[in-house]
């Protein structure tokens, strides 16, 4: 049994990708296309996403993938791949001035990629490959680890020291959920407060509710439950909400702070009300 620690202490490293400040208390968003389909539509998504973030002040980090390697199926689609994901991506950032994140699965990318982009993503299937966390970590753009399915929490301060093995601090992780038997994720959610010892943490609101290949050779998932995970995570008082003040748990967990992650089929309904469904009494009277 691990002995007991003490959750009131957070690492105090904090960091800026662009206008977005990372670990310093104050929420910020990481939404887009899963998939990069055309240069077109990510355009359209960054810019729609941009306007509601703008409108509501909350800092925001586009998100796109150029090639998705980990998919179940062979015949699912997986991106334009490496050349014109990276050149779309690339000229996002240039015409939005947004901060551009990415996952990268290959360490030979890893150069490359980060000629276009703010922040390379690992994903949570490589969270523990020492050669793509080392050369991500050299290129000297931050880097988002998402914490395996398969992971305990406390074990990503090993995937944290890889990436600042090779002198780059700016490293945070995301919470996406942990394997539940078959085809299932849930959220521990102590693993919020755990991990943030180790560095500053992202909570993934559709990740978590995913159902990996249940959906005949797909992923599924539940989607019904996206807008409601961010009101569970507030419920732990991580600092997810427009209030810029570190607030504290009722108990001795102390001060948390973290940032969001959402996917561009629920932005939309995330931020309706000027982002206000992150109440975490949605049944009260607003005024």
């Amino acid at each position: 049994m691990r002995g007991a620690a003490d959750y009131n202490l957070a690492v105090s490293q904090s960091f800026e990708i662009g206008p977005v400040q990372v670990g310093a208390g104050r929420l910020f968003l990481i939404a887009g296309p899963c998939v990069i389909e055309s240069e077109t539509h990510a355009r359209t998504m960054a810019e729609a996403i941009q306007r509601i973030t703008s409108d509501v002040g909350i800092p925001y980090i586009f998100k796109a993938s150029y090639d998705k390697a980990n998919r179940t199926s062979v015949k699912s689609f997986r991106g334009p791949g490496l050349e014109e994901g990276v050149r779309i991506l690339g000229r996002v950032a240039q015409d939005t001035g947004l901060p551009v994140l990415t996952d990268v699965h290959e360490p030979a990318h890893c150069e490359f990629v980060a000629q276009a982009v703010d922040v390379l993503q690992i994903p949570a299937f490589l969270c523990r490959q020492t050669d793509l966390l080392v050369a991500a970590g050299k290129t000297g753009r931050a880097i988002n680890i998402k914490k395996g399915q398969f992971v305990a929490p406390w074990d990503m301060s090993h995937p944290v020291e890889k990436v600042r093995s090779t002198g780059n601090e700016r490293v945070f992780l995301t919470e996406r959920g942990a394997t539940f038997g078959y085809n299932t994720l849930v959220v521990d959610y102590r693993s919020l407060p755990v991990m943030r010892r180790l560095a500053p943490v992202v909570f993934d609101g559709t990740h978590s509710v995913q159902q990996p290949s249940a959906a005949n050779g797909v992923s599924g998932g539940q989607p019904e439950f996206i807008p409601h995970a961010p009101r569970w995570q507030r419920a732990w008082m991580v600092s997810f909400s427009r209030c810029t003040t570190t607030r504290r748990m009722p108990s001795r967990m102390g001060p948390m702070r973290c940032g969001s992650i959402c996917s561009s089929r629920c932005w939309k309904r995330c931020w309706r009300s000027k982002g206000r469904p992150l109440d975490p009494d949605p049944g009260r009277r607003r005024t």
